[in-house]
């Protein structure tokens, strides 16, 4: 029987060591709480949906200013990067500089718009193209 996948806890200042320097950058994505314990994946701008991607999971980081959440790529060769929301979303573009942290704020999903639906006093077309019919008040 498998093990399940251990989930790291939250880290705290100092605990994580990046990796830049000629030709290498490395990426913070900040993202909500909601997003705690997920793995976003990136890949290199251009590619498709199912192009090689690396991941990072989101976690709790604490530090002297209070708790976030994000997380790290580090050790990211120079250029553009496509974060993707899910398998087949993109969510943002972002550049990796050499030698630099690039910081990317994770932006929630937009919200769905209800289903339109007709108002209650709305006319609406009879059957079979009919004059419309408005709606019967109830006697009191």
């Amino acid at each position: 029987m498998p093990e399940p996948e251990h989930v790291p806890g939250p880290s705290c200042a100092g605990s994580v060591v990046l990796d830049l320097g000629a030709g290498i950058g490395v990426l913070i994505l900040d993202a909500p709480a909601e997003l705690n314990g997920r793995e976003i994946e990136i890949s290199p701008a251009g590619g498709e949906p199912g192009s090689p991607r690396t991941h990072s999971l989101v976690r709790e980081r604490r530090t002297g200013a209070g708790t976030g959440y994000a997380a790290v790529y580090p050790g990211l060769a120079e250029g553009v990067y496509t974060i993707w929301r899910d398998a087949e979303t993109p969510a943002a573009t972002v550049t990796i500089a050499s030698g630099r942290v690039t910081s990317y704020r994770w932006l929630a999903a937009p919200p769905r718009e209800p289903d339109p639906a007709p108002h209650p006093l709305q006319r609406s077309q009879g059957p079979h193209g009919t004059a419309p019919t408005a709606p019967r008040r109830p006697r009191l």
